[in-house]
This record gives C-alpha cells, structure tokens and sequence, in this order.
C-alpha cells in the first residue's frame, strides 16, 4: 500500500514539473519564436550591429592607399645670360653621387644615369661623342628617405564580444574579423636632383628635382621604372623652368 501511494505522488510531482516547464517555454515564445526581431533585436540591443560588438565582423580593417603613393612632384630653375641659350645643345657627361639618407650604390645609381642619357638625347644633346671643351656637365644626386615607417606584423584574426541582458534572459555574443593582408612596407620617398653646369665657366645653367613615394619592394615600382619616371617628368619640355630667383 505504501508503495502505491509513493509511485502516485511521484506521478503527481513529474506532471506538475511537466507543466511549469510547458508553461515557461510559453511564456519564452514571443521572444524567441517567429518574432527574431524582438528577441535578437530590441531585446538583444540591436544584435551583432550593437556597439558593445565593435560594428559587423566584415568591418574593414585598415584604412585605404596612401595618396602619395606612385605622385610625381617637380621643381626646376634656370639661369638668366647668355649661356642658358646652350641648353639642348652639344655635348654632355654625367656623373652621379649618392645624397642625403640611406646610400644608394654604383649599380643603383647607374639606372638613374641612363634614365637621365635617355632624356638628355631626348631633349637634344650628344651623348655619344667625346666631350669638348665648351660642353656641359650633369650632375645627379640620388636621395631616399622613409615617409612612413613599415606596419607591424599582426594576427590576421582580431575579435570582440559582448554579454547583453533583457527580460527574455541573457546572451553572448561574439565577432570575429580575418585579414588575410601583409602589412605594408616602408612608404619611401624617392628624389633625383639634376643640375646642369657650364663646362668653362661653371656657372649653373639649369636644375630641377623630381620626387616620387612608393612602397619599398613594391613589384610594381622596381628602381628601372623609378628612374624612368623622375627623368621623363624632370626633361618634359625641357628646358622649360622657372627664373632662378623667382
């Protein structure tokens, strides 16, 4: 008889338990159920757009190129006298040194030597022939200098996470951004000074610099086309300059 009455009220207690859990899962449905939007929305605090999640996990990572990269800037002057009338003419030697910052050696210097011979017989002079006399001189210097320093390496995952709470309970949240970009090299800053002088009298005929930014071991600016670049743009419409002095 006692273990009839024991087996009934564990049946009574099972189905009392049975329908509090029924009737909290009820009371959990309009939070939970066909309206995702109350649940996860208002009452998550906006979702995975919430600001405790830093923003979408597909938010970009870093900032866009740098608008230095791959410009041309250019200065040029020339003297006043009768002498400026020889620029274009006859014949030229070109001698190079290494400027201000990090050495450039013989062999990197020599592209900017011929980038330079290019332009020159471009612009009308005799680069072949033994230089004479009353010929011209052409001095090159070639500077570098960082503009901005090499990123750092970093993880290509990066995350946040949040708890929210509301009446419905409480969650957690996680985001996670991959970025499977290399950080970006040195940004450097190339410059190429020429000056043309007067073989007899010395004198300062014409001079001009042309700087260019881009990335160090950057495939698509190897030093032939740097030199190229800062010549052509030194001599286009040579010689076209500003008064020295003005």
């Amino acid at each position: 008889m006692n273990t009839l009455k024991a087996a009934i009220l564990a049946t009574g207690l099972a189905s009392g338990l049975a329908l509090t859990l029924v009737a909290s899962a009820v009371q959990a449905q309009p939070g939970w159920g066909s309206r995702w939007g109350g649940g996860y929305g208002s009452g998550w605090g906006g979702g995975w757009n919430d600001p405790l999640m830093g923003g979408p996990a597909s938010s970009p990572y870093r900032s866009s190129k740098d608008p230095r990269e791959g410009r041309v800037e250019v200065s040029r002057f020339a003297a006043q006298g009768p002498e400026v009338a020889e620029l274009g003419h006859g014949t030229v030697t070109v001698t190079s040194e290494s400027g201000d910052g990090a050495w450039i050696s013989g062999p990197e210097r020599a592209r900017y030597e011929a980038a330079i011979i290019d332009a020159l017989v471009g612009a009308g002079y005799d680069t072949q022939s033994k230089p004479d006399k009353g010929g011209q001189d052409v001095e090159l210097k070639i500077s570098r200098q960082v503009l901005s320093p090499a990123e750092e390496k970093r993880s290509p995952v990066s995350g946040s996470a949040a708890m929210g709470v509301s009446n419905h309970g409480s969650a957690y949240g996680l985001a996670v951004n991959v970025d499977l970009t290399k950080p970006r090299s040195a940004l450097v800053s190339t410059r190429l000074d020429t000056r043309i002088v007067d073989k007899a009298s010395g004198k300062v005929l014409w001079e001009g610099y042309a700087t260019i930014a881009t990335r160090e071991g950057d495939n698509d600016w190897p030093d032939d086309r740097i030199a190229g670049k800062l010549a052509t743009a030194l001599f286009d419409g040579f010689p076209k300059a500003d008064p020295i002095g003005a």
